[in-house]
C-alpha cells in the first residue's frame, strides 16, 4: 500500500468512531484523539461510573450506544485510542500539539479527519449567571454520565427536539418537571409533517415521550418561553410567557414559576475552532455558525484533511456516523484498499441514509429557527461576554456608534478575549450585528482562534524541557 501511515481522528464521538471502523473494514489503521475518559461523545458516551441499571436512558439510545461500542470493538485490532489527550493546535506542516498524560506531545498525520462535535449556542437573559440555570445539553450530560440529578425541582425552556427527551430523561432520574416550553408555535410544526416522514421510527420516538410527558401530567407549552431569572446566591424562580412568532415575549402573560434548577436550549453552534488553525474555509450559516466549505466526500478545503459530524453541520449523530463513513471510503479509495466501484456502491447507500436523516432534520431547523426576540430578554446591564463581564449594552453602544463587524466589536468591547475564545458570546453578537443590518462577512465576521486552544499549563512546559536538555 502506498501510505501505511495510520490516518489521524480527532474526536471519538459518532462520527469520527464510525470513520475509524469503516477504516478498519479496509484494514487502514488510525489514531483517534479524543479528550474524554470514554468513545462516544456527548451523546453516545454514556455512564463515567458503573450503574446497577439505567433508568434515565431510552432504549433506543442504550442500543445506539451498544452499537457504536460494538463498531468500535469489532475493528480495534486497527485503531490506537488516546483518551483523556486534547490537541492544542497545528505544530508545523500536517502535524498536531496534543496535551497528553501531563506533557505536550506531536502527532503527525498525512489524512487528518476533524470530528470535533459542536458546542451549545448560549442566550443571555436577566438572571441566566445564576448557578442553577444550566443548558441543556449539560442538562443531559449531568444524566447521562452519572445519574446526577441537576435539580430538585426543574423547568425546561428553548427549541427543538431535545426538550422532549430531556424532560423524560429528568423524570425517570426523579426530577419533578414543572414544565417544558417550546419556543415556536405547533402549528409551526404541523407544517413540517412531510419533512418528519423522512424518519419515521425517530418521529414515532418522539410522539411517544409526548405521550410519556402526558401521562405523567407533565406540562408542555409551545409558543413560551423564558423572560428572565431570579434568586439571591442561586436560581429560586424564573418568569416565563408566551412567544409571539418573533419570539418576543408578551410580558402582559407573564407567570413566576419557583424551581432550583433550568435547563436552557436554544440550539448548538459548530465547533470549528481546528479547522480555522488549520486554514480551512469556512461559510456562515445560521442554524451552525460557520462551518467548513466541504465536497461531497467531506473533504475541506485542504488536502486530505477532512471534517465530519456536527463540526460539519448540525444534523445530529444518525448523519455525523454517514458522514464519518464517506471520508473513510474516500481515504480508503485515494489508497487503493478498495476499487472505484465498490467504493461508489457503498458511499451511494451510505449517503442515501444522509440525505432522509438531512432532509427529516431541515424540517426541524426550520421549526426551531432563532427569532429576533431572543436578542431583547437581555436588558442593558445583563451580562454577555462572561469572561470579560461586557454587558448588552456596551455591545448596543458599540454598534450604533458603527461597528459593522465582530473583530471591531471585539476591540471595542473585548468580548472573546477571554479563555473560551467567543464560544460563549460571538454567536450572539454576531446576531445583534445581523439584527442591525450589517451582512456577515467571511473575514470580518468571526472572532479567530487563537493558539493554543486550551491553556497550556506551566507544568507542562516544566516537564517538556526539562526532558529536552
Amino acid at each position: 500500500m502506498a501510505n501505511a501511515s495510520p490516518v489521524v481522528i480527532v474526536g471519538g464521538g459518532p462520527s469520527g468512531t464510525a470513520a475509524a471502523a469503516m477504516l478498519g473494514k479496509y484494514q487502514i489503521s488510525s489514531i483517534i484523539v479524543e479528550e474524554a475518559p470514554k468513545i462516544g461523545g456527548v451523546i453516545y458516551r454514556g455512564p463515567l461510573r458503573k450503574t446497577q441499571s439505567l433508568p434515565h436512558l431510552d432504549d433506543n439510545l442504550q442500543r445506539a450506544m451498544s452499537a457504536l461500542r460494538t463498531r468500535y470493538e469489532n475493528n480495534r485490532s486497527f485503531i490506537d485510542l488516546k483518551l483523556q489527550t486534547r490537541v492544542l493546535g497545528p505544530e508545523g506542516k500536517q502535524q498536531l500539539l496534543l496535551s497528553e498524560n501531563g506533557q505536550l506531545t506531536t502527532q503527525s498525520y498525512n489524512e487528518l479527519i476533524l470530528a470535533t462535535g459542536c458546542h451549545e449556542r448560549s442566550i443571555p437573559f436577566p438572571g441566566w449567571q445564576l448557578p442553577g440555570v444550566m443548558l441543556l445539553g449539560g442538562v443531559q450530560l449531568q444524566i447521562k454520565s452519572g445519574l446526577v440529578r441537576p435539580g430538585a425541582r426543574m423547568a425546561l425552556v428553548g427549541t427543538g427536539p431535545l426538550l422532549p427527551l430531556v424532560a423524560c430523561q429528568l423524570h425517570k432520574a426523579g426530577v419533578n418537571v414543572v414544565g417544558v416550553y417550546e419556543a415556536s408555535s405547533f402549528n409551526k410544526l404541523a407544517k413540517e409533517a412531510v419533512a418528519l416522514l423522512n424518519k419515521p421510527k425517530l418521529t414515532l420516538s418522539g410522539l411517544s415521550m409526548m405521550g410519556y410527558l402526558k401521562k405523567h401530567q407533565i406540562p408542555f407549552y409551545y409558543g413560551h418561553g423564558i423572560v428572565n431569572a431570579q434568586g439571591s446566591n442561586k436560581l429560586e424562580r424564573i418568569t416565563v410567557a408566551p412567544y409571539d412568532e418573533q419570539w418576543q415575549a408578551d410580558h402582559r402573560q407573564s407567570q413566576s414559576i419557583e424551581v432550583d434548577a433550568i435547563g436552557v436550549g436554544y440550539g448548538f453552534v459548530a465547533r470549528t475552532q481546528l479547522a480555522m488553525l488549520l486554514g480551512v474555509e469556512h461559510k456562515y450559516t445560521k442554524v451552525s455558525g460557520y462551518i467548513p466549505k466541504l465536497d461531497d466526500n467531506f473533504l475541506s478545503s485542504q488536502d486530505n484533511l477532512y471534517v465530519v459530524g456536527d463540526s460539519s453541520g448540525l444534523l445530529g449523530a444518525d448523519a455525523a456516523i454517514c458522514e464519518g463513513q464517506i471520508a473513510a471510503i474516500d481515504i480508503a479509495l485515494k489508497r487503493g484498499a478498495v476499487t472505484t466501484s465498490v467504493a461508489q456502491k457503498e458511499k451511494q447507500k451510505v449517503m442515501r441514509k444522509h440525505a432522509r436523516i438531512a432532509r427529516f432534520r431541515f424540517g426541524f431547523d426550520r421549526f426551531s429557527e432563532r427569532q429576533n426576540g431572543l436578542l431583547n430578554l437581555a436588558q442593558d446591564d445583563t451580562v454577555v461576554c462572561r469572561c470579560e463581564q461586557a454587558t448588552k449594552k456596551q455591545l448596543d453602544d458599540a454598534i450604533k456608534q458603527g461597528v459593522k463587524d465582530l473583530t471591531t466589536l471585539k476591540m471595542r468591547t473585548r468580548i472573546g478575549m477571554g479563555d473560551c475564545q467567543g464560544k460563549t458570546c460571538s454567536s450572539y453578537a454576531l446576531d445583534l450585528l445581523h439584527q442591525a443590518g450589517h451582512k456577515q462577512n467571511s473575514k470580518t465576521g468571526v472572532i479567530k482562534p487563537r493558539f493554543p486552544l486550551d491553556p497550556i499549563p506551566f507544568t507542562f512546559m516544566e516537564e517538556t524541557f526539562d526532558e529536552q536538555i
